[in-house]
């Protein structure tokens, strides 16, 4: 999955657009009600992430339940979250078809951890 459709998957999904904070191609993708991040497009070194060769790749963070991020750190193509929390945020190889519907399924993972509480507020 491209940086492009997985901006367009979310606009379907969510209605929510890519923001740029930081005025360069790293991108947030966040809630519009509680403005929290449920991912984040980071353009890094391959080197950062362990990857042969030089030049950058594109990743993905997402937040995600710390077992399932470990587990999926075993795999090819997922790495610590890079510039986060590494027990509760996941960084996924983006360009690599194969993970296109693991991004899909830790994209809407991380969008439900990151929405308002559903439970109801308790009065004193």
């Amino acid at each position: 999955m491209t940086r492009q459709e997985l901006f367009a998957w979310c606009m379907d999904q969510y209605g929510t657009e890519p923001e740029y904070p930081w005025k360069d191609r790293n991108a947030v993708l966040r809630h519009k009600d509680n403005k929290k991040w449920y991912g984040v497009i980071l353009e890094t070194g391959k080197n950062k992430l362990g990857l042969p060769g030089d030049g950058t790749a594109e990743i993905l963070n997402v937040k995600c339940d710390p077992v399932l991020a470990a587990s999926c750190r075993t795999q090819p193509g997922f790495f610590p979250a890079w510039h986060m929390n590494k027990e509760k945020w996941l960084s996924i190889l983006l360009n690599e078809p194969e993970l296109d519907a693991a991004i899909k399924n830790l994209l809407a993972l991380s969008f439900d951890l990151t929405s308002p509480s559903s439970r109801p507020q308790h009065s004193k």
